[in-house]
């Protein structure tokens, strides 16, 4: 057994531990980041990165079957998802081989093993090749995120049981997919797998898809799956399923009527993604036996990302929600920082939320309800994607943008666009909320023509009542 001393050990290569580590090694502390998998977490492995690549492959197939109305004939179409996830590999390889060389690059030592916490500032790992090695150091960062939950009656095969892991691997689209869980993970895979063909119900327990999500956002994109032939069932549990003799599986639901009455369904599926959510991994790695408090597999952490252990941290899915990539990479700079002994802290006003549906949205502040729930009264101005000349010039004209503003002095609280690109479109919303930005910042600044930008400009003049191709209140 040997013992080797940093300044810093960060345990797990995620989105939240890489970016931690490179820092580190850019402030010249002396840094070791241990991974049990591959750098890039779930993210770049197989969650943001692997599925995007699938949804974008998913949009164009859809777009070029459906293209006879701008004038597109084409004959032959087929999908080879093979080849698919082939391309979807070499992207995650080429993203993984990035992180590596940037570990490297920035002094970052990479140890590929399995961590346990042992003391405040030593860290045990039994390496791939099998030895154990014992670090010290003055500061520990626990970057660990977080893995998919499995649910009674659903035991994963990784073939016809599946989670969101497997669900970016499938080298066969499925004839009928049952989707256990209508929030981010479940509409985006399912979501892709309807575009190529299959047959899509969604199980999903609360009385909405996306909750918490502005449910005039949802709705678009609960139109949009309903079009195309999926089958949504709200206030309902998956309660088990059985195998058929003919491969398929059939899945038991208790769905709650308007009357507040059980009802139970049978809907059969020859694959059946669970979907309910990811539970963070703060237990069972030893920081409950040297006191630091753990939360249903949470680990708190203050402001300046220290748990209730002075030297050990917490960044990511793990030290809480929401759960989300640049999330994760935030608190590691802020983190890394503070363990180099600069003035920082989580100061952030707004995290925006990314949602990859057909089509997108995105969130960033508040809601309107949550401004009225903070005693806060707001105006509100809409602007659809149906009047700006750049959606329809390229087909998609779904949705709207939202913004928020406090009524009396308009300060922008919050932005909601659900629409094509809305994902890209809302880090100017992002910026506004951060820099506590006016309805008047955004409205009189110039946007480009066409685009899909001016929305947001003719969203913000429709809250002063001002915008000049919409109709005002």
């Amino acid at each position: 057994m040997t013992t080797k001393t940093y300044d810093a050990i960060v345990i797990g290569g995620g989105p939240g531990g890489y970016v931690c580590s490179i820092r580190l090694g850019q402030l010249k502390q002396k840094v070791v980041c241990i991974e049990k998998e591959e750098v890039g977490g779930v993210c770049l492995n197989w969650g943001c990165v692997p599925s995007k690549a699938l949804i974008a492959t998913s949009h164009t197939y859809e777009k070029v079957k459906n293209g006879a109305g701008m004038g597109l004939l084409v004959d032959g179409l087929r999908l080879d998802p093979a080849a698919m996830q082939t391309w979807k590999e070499g992207i995650v390889k080429k993203l993984t081989g990035g992180v590596r060389t940037l570990l490297k690059a920035n002094n970052a030592d990479l140890l590929y093993g399995d961590a346990r916490v042992v003391g405040a500032n030593k860290v045990q790992v039994k390496t791939r090749e099998g030895q154990v090695e014992t670090i010290e150091a003055k500061a520990i960062v626990i970057a660990t995120g977080s893995s998919t939950i499995e649910i009674p009656g659903f035991k994963f095969d990784n073939k016809q049981i599946i989670g969101a892991r497997e669900a970016v691997s499938l080298r066969e689209i499925p004839k009928r997919l049952i989707v256990i869980g209508g929030g981010v993970i479940g509409l985006e895979l399912g979501g892709v797998y309807q575009r190529f063909g299959s047959d899509l119900t969604v199980i999903e327990a609360t009385p909405s898809l996306l909750p918490g999500v502005d449910p005039e956002c949802t709705a678009v994109v609960e139109k949009n799956l309903v079009k195309h032939g999926a089958k949504i069932r709200k206030n309902a549990m998956a309660k088990g399923c059985e195998r058929n003799k003919d491969g398929s599986i059939s899945v038991r639901v208790e769905v709650k009527d308007e009357a507040g009455k059980t009802l139970t369904e049978t809907h059969i599926a020859d694959v059946v993604l669970v979907a309910v959510g990811m539970r963070p991994n703060g237990a069972g790695i030893g920081l409950e036996e040297i006191g630091v408090k753990v939360e249903r597999g949470f680990v708190p952490t203050d402001t300046f990302g220290r748990t209730n252990v002075p030297s050990v941290y917490a960044i990511g899915d793990v030290s809480g929600v929401p759960m989300l990539a640049h999330k994760a990479s935030k608190e590691g700079e802020v983190v890394a920082e503070v363990i180099a002994g600069h003035k920082t802290a989580k100061d952030w006003v707004g995290i925006p939320g990314a949602i990859f549906t057909e089509p997108e949205i995105a969130v960033v502040g508040l809601t309107e309800a949550q401004a009225k729930e903070k005693g806060i009264e707001a105006r509100v101005g809409k602007f659809p994607f149906a009047a700006l000349g750049r959606a329809m010039a390229v087909n998609e004209t779904e949705g709207f943008f939202k913004v928020i503003a406090d009524k009396k002095t308009h300060e922008v609280l919050g932005v909601h666009i659900v629409g094509p690109s809305a994902t890209d479109l809302i880090s100017e919303g992002a910026l506004a909320v951060e820099m506590h930005a006016f309805l008047e910042d955004i409205g009189l600044t110039i946007h480009p023509h066409p685009t899909l930008g001016e929305g947001l400009m003719e969203a913000s003049m429709h809250a002063l009542g001002h915008a000049v191709h919409v109709v005002n209140r």
